[in-house]
């Protein structure tokens, strides 16, 4: 629920990454507080939404959750342009989904908004038994990229909610700093504005010079 005064931000955020890393187990735990075992494949895109409350900010998700299969790979771009976040998720226990995680953050530098709050996530936290991406890894890479990393755990919620919290932090801090773009375009548009009232004072003043000149 919107706190009283508060602003408002609708932010548009979109999960990437290989089937089966518990993108949308991660939405639902987030949005629902819910757990399957068995969770249906998503075919193309799924949508939720969920509201933060901050002390900056009333943060409202929207949230694309995008199918993992590599036949919906053409179909990303539709839901990661003008994306204002990305969740990039991949497996601890699954070395390829860490490698299919890293192309997906090279295709969000080259394509998607240079502006994106961007996570690396290592969902499954609670299979570290069987584990084969390392936290240090992962780690670098995040850092390497201006990402900020976390593990998490859909069956057990562990950092789920911390997930979501931080990226709408963040969010709220941009938009706190953009604030002051705010004055400077109105500023931008007063100038235009003068610019063009004098320009149409030199006309009539052209005109009213021209009129006191004797005919020919």
């Amino acid at each position: 629920m919107a706190r009283p005064g508060n602003k408002i931000i609708q932010p548009k955020l979109v999960l990437l990454g290989d089937m089966g890393t518990g993108k949308t187990s991660l939405v639902l735990r987030f949005v629902k507080g819910q757990f399957l075992d068995h969770q249906e494949p998503t075919i193309g895109a799924a949508f939720f939404t969920q509201v933060l409350s901050l002390s900056e900010a009333t943060v409202k998700f929207d949230i694309w959750d995008t199918a993992g299969q590599e036949r919906y790979h053409s179909l990303a771009p539709m839901y990661y342009r003008g994306a204002t976040a990305a969740v990039i998720v991949y497996d601890i226990s699954s070395l390829d989904t860490f490698a299919r995680a890293k192309k997906w953050v090279q295709e969000l530098k080259k394509q998607g908004n240079p502006n994106l709050v961007m996570a690396l996530v290592g969902n499954k936290s609670d299979l570290d038994s069987k584990r084969e991406v390392q936290v240090q890894d992962a780690e670098e890479f995040a850092q390497e990229n201006g990402m900020f990393f976390m593990e998490t755990s859909a069956k057990t919620a562990h950092n789920v909610n911390e997930l979501f919290y931080e990226i709408a932090k963040k969010l709220a801090g941009a938009c706190s700093s953009k604030s002051s773009g705010v004055n400077l375009n109105n500023e931008t548009q007063e100038r235009r504005g003068k610019l063009f009232l004098l320009h149409r004072l030199k006309v009539k003043r052209h005109r009213d010079f021209r009129s006191l000149l004797p005919d020919n």
